[in-house]
């Protein structure tokens, strides 16, 4: 007989899924509304690839993962180590993407300059909100694991944690798949 899944689990795969169904609504309008403007910038015109920013981003899953392993195997201090650098990836890459639209900004670039701008900031943006909330809720993991308050008994809602930072790690694949190789 199959065990029911927790309430934690089933919460986590509903957030998920009404997440993705507002990235799709994004990144089809973002698809519909490519090469639609009608006044520059075009994306080749000021687009830069942030590679450095998605290879930390994704790195995290890894990271992520390790940490969720460690704490389930009873190793405490390896977890916070884990955890930490987790951390500091997922900031990489806010301030990767930070510096990005500073530069896009300087370039003329802004969320009311065209629809290019528009559904760039608001598909990125969006993302990026994602990637902040992920990154306290992480923060207060890690304050408490430094505290002495986690152990292996919360393997499971870490690791349902770590479900949504690979789910906003997947989404900047599609993102970035979007914007970077399919938009410019």
């Amino acid at each position: 007989m199959n065990a029911i899944p927790s309430r934690g689990r089933m919460a986590m795969i509903g957030l998920i899924a009404t997440e993705s169904a507002f990235f799709v609504i994004f990144v089809v309008a973002y698809l519909f509304y490519i090469g639609k403007s009608l006044s520059g910038p075009a994306p080749r015109d000021v687009l830069e690839v942030p590679i450095a920013g998605s290879i930390a981003l994704l790195s995290s899953s890894l990271t992520v993962a390790l940490a969720v392993r460690a704490l389930r195997g009873g190793r405490v201090q390896a977890f916070a180590a884990w955890w930490l650098t987790t951390l500091a990836l997922g900031l990489g890459f806010l301030v990767g993407t930070a510096r990005e639209w500073a530069r896009l900004i300087g370039r003329g670039l802004t969320i009311r300059t065209n629809l290019f701008g528009t559904t760039y900031y608001t598909l990125v943006g969006l993302h990026a909100a994602h990637v902040t909330v992920g990154l306290l809720l992480i923060a207060l993991v890690l304050a408490f694991a430094l505290r002495g308050y986690v152990t292996a008994r919360e393997a499971e809602r870490t690791e349902l944690l770590s479900w949504y930072w690979h789910f906003v790690d997947g989404v900047w694949v599609v993102v970035f798949t979007t914007v970077y190789v399919i938009g410019r």
